[in-house]
């Protein structure tokens, strides 16, 4: 599996690098900027995955997403920041970004996600995450829903789509599918109509 990894900060580039190369099926490349990881994919053809520093020379904010998945074609670009932001996230996704993840992650749950992504899954634990100062949920399994969630939840059994709750929540369609991803998994429903199902047993809509 062929890497890229782009950072401006020398130490933090080349100590994810050494730890990413622990893992024998794992060869990576990295650049400083921007500039400098599109002429790598230039060079070398696409990567497996190609991960950029949020803040580093080039990006323009998250318009470096849209430069380099030009130069990626069909293969995955994330973002790659030390600030947890969910706004951020949900901007990078909407623009394209296979995920969005923390420089505080452990080296195995890095690799992990990785390999998530490289197999066409989007990864932004972020967006799982409780958002601060809010109430929760509890779904049937005891794992708490967020607010957001369980407006998503709510929509969801009105029988809409992912797009018509994207466009009533003013939330991106992909981060939409990502809450009703988190929904399944914590209250173990196996499709909308069994989701709906449980919501209405439970009463948590």
């Amino acid at each position: 599996m062929r890497l890229l990894l782009a950072d401006d900060q020398e130490l933090v580039r080349d100590t994810i690098a050494a730890f990413l190369r622990t893992s024998p099926d794992l060869v990576v490349d990295t650049a400083s900027d921007l500039q400098g990881a599109i002429c790598a994919v230039r060079e070398k053809g696409p990567y497996d995955l190609v991960l950029l520093d949020f803040m580093m020379p080039g990006m323009n904010g998250l318009n470096g997403i849209a430069q380099m998945r030009a130069e990626q074609g069909s293969k995955p670009v994330a973002i790659l920041s030390g600030l947890s932001q969910r706004y951020v996230a949900e901007q990078a996704l909407a623009m394209g970004a296979q995920g969005f993840l923390s420089k505080t992650m452990s080296t195995k749950s890095l690799i992990a996600a990785i390999r998530f992504m490289v197999a066409g899954e989007i990864y932004a634990p972020i967006l799982m995450a409780p958002a601060a100062n809010t109430v929760e949920t509890r779904g049937p399994t005891g794992a708490a829903l967020t607010p957001r969630e369980t407006e998503v939840l709510r929509l969801l059994c009105a029988g809409q789509s992912n797009k018509e709750i994207a466009r009533e929540l003013q939330l991106q369609e992909m981060t939409v599918k990502l809450h009703v991803k988190a929904l399944f998994r914590k209250i173990e429903a196996r499709n909308r109509t069994h989701a709906a199902m449980i919501a209405r047993e439970n009463g948590l809509v």
